[in-house]
């Protein structure tokens, strides 16, 4: 599916933040274990966390749709085996956290994905997990992931290599899901949604700052009954309407209930630093994460060498934040993203080939970007292809709207795996973009 994306001067308007589809997944994980009924409100009705709910409820669990509300029954009966292959679409998420989740209830299973998933590396959840004693198998580090057996050990103690919030949430799940302790120490700082939703539901989860990152440990206990979660909206998401007013010439937004984890939020500082017109109103916590409204104003960007011991907690809106570089004075340098190699598509080489085709001066670094931004608008050569990557296919959308004639933004169809109605958030703001 390709889109087009023409240029216009503003946007104006109100919107809702899409719910966070990292939350929305860990929500059915966790609340699957839970011996209540849940009512989950602000779930995100996308692809990624739908494969999500079908995989859990291949293993046993309850969870359905009603109206805006997502509903997860208390089990009478254990988690079982499934008869065939889970498979999880495109979400890399899904995949690594239900990896671990699997493997602590002791089934076995087969967890496959689409075209895309099934290239992306899978060795870094699964290693760890067999030196907790499971017994798993993948085709030379990539899916199918087999999980085959073996009994989870406790008081299982693991220092990552590599700062990792997916592989760091997977083996708390490991844990989780078979009633042991786990104690985890990560080098930087990385999403922490799964230890904040363990606490709100009564778990004996302890986390202490490190010199570097974090220490989490997480202590055998048993889950309190609550009757409802309430999602937050999702940062990463409410991350191209930020800029979408940012870079427009005359535009006010306000965005409401965005999740601002301190974890999740890494753009907004960026933004600060880059002169960009943001305000934080009505700031609140909802089932332990922080959250609150934006008004996002169009603002005379500039050019700023990013922190490196940011980039972790930007890593998804680098595509994003690379369109905003494009329209700001001077040069942005982003460096230790190599991480951007192995998401949905190599977005390193998929941001650069964007900018190329809007004449966008810039070098592509071996872990990063140099983009020498320019306060005008672009013609664009050619179309943009998006790899099938939801944010590359988001982002240059976004810069259409400071392009002279349109940008074509080709193989678009997985935006609905995070942000299905896009579309109409964005044209109902005053963006023109179209099939």
């Amino acid at each position: 599916m390709n889109l087009t994306s023409n240029p216009v001067q503003e946007i104006f308007g109100d919107v809702k933040c899409p719910g966070d589809k990292s939350i929305s997944q860990r929500i059915l994980i966790i609340g699957s274990l839970l011996n209540c009924d849940i009512n989950v409100s602000g779930f995100l009705n996308a692809k990624d966390p739908l494969s999500t709910m079908a995989a859990l409820n291949q293993i046993g669990a309850l969870i359905n749709k009603d109206g805006d509300l997502v509903k997860i029954k208390k089990r009478s009966e254990p988690f079982i085996s499934p008869e065939s292959s889970i498979d999880l679409g495109n979400s890399g998420t899904g995949i690594r956290l239900l990896t671990g989740f699997i493997s602590g209830l002791n089934l076995k299973a087969t967890l496959i994905g689409d075209e895309s998933l099934s290239q992306r590396p899978m060795s870094r959840v699964v290693n760890p997990l067999v030196n907790m004693g499971k017994k798993i198998s993948t085709n030379d580090g990539k899916t199918p992931i087999k999980i085959k057996g073996g009994s989870i050990n406790d008081n299982f103690q693991y220092q990552m290599p590599v700062a990792s919030a997916q592989v760091k949430s997977s083996l708390i799940l490991a844990s989780l899901s078979s009633g042991n302790s786990i104690h985890i120490e990560e080098p930087k700082v990385t999403r922490d949604h799964t230890e904040k939703m363990i606490e709100y539901c009564g778990g004996k989860i302890d986390v202490q700052n490190s010199s570097e990152g974090k220490i989490i440990t997480l202590n055998k206990s048993n889950l309190a009954e609550i009757s409802s979660y309430e999602v937050v909206g999702d940062f990463s998401s409410a991350a191209f309407i930020i800029v979408a007013a940012l870079i427009s010439k005359k535009s006010k937004v306000l965005i409401k209930n965005v999740g601002l984890n301190a974890t999740r939020k890494g753009l907004l500082e960026v933004l600060l630093k880059m002169n960009a017109n943001i305000k934080i109103v009505n700031q609140r916590k909802t089932c332990n994460e922080i959250c609150g409204d934006l008004i996002v104003e169009s603002s005379d960007l500039e050019g700023i060498e990013v922190s490196d011991s940011i980039i972790p907690n930007i890593i998804d809106e680098i595509p994003i934040l690379s369109v905003a570089a494009s329209f700001a004075e001077g040069e942005t340098v982003i460096k230790n993203a190599s991480e951007l190699k192995v998401k949905e598509s190599d977005r390193l080489k998929a941001i650069s080939d964007g900018l190329e085709a809007m004449n966008i001066k810039h070098d592509l670094l071996e872990d990063g970007l140099i983009i020498c931004g320019q306060n005008n608008n672009v013609s664009v050569s050619k179309e943009i292809d998006s790899f099938g990557d939801h944010r590359i296919a988001m982002s240059f959308l976004v810069a259409g709207m400071r392009s002279k004639e349109g940008i074509i933004v080709k193989n678009c169809k997985n935006i609905e795996t995070s942000f299905p109605d896009f579309l109409n958030t964005m044209n109902a703001l005053g963006m023109k973009i179209h099939g």
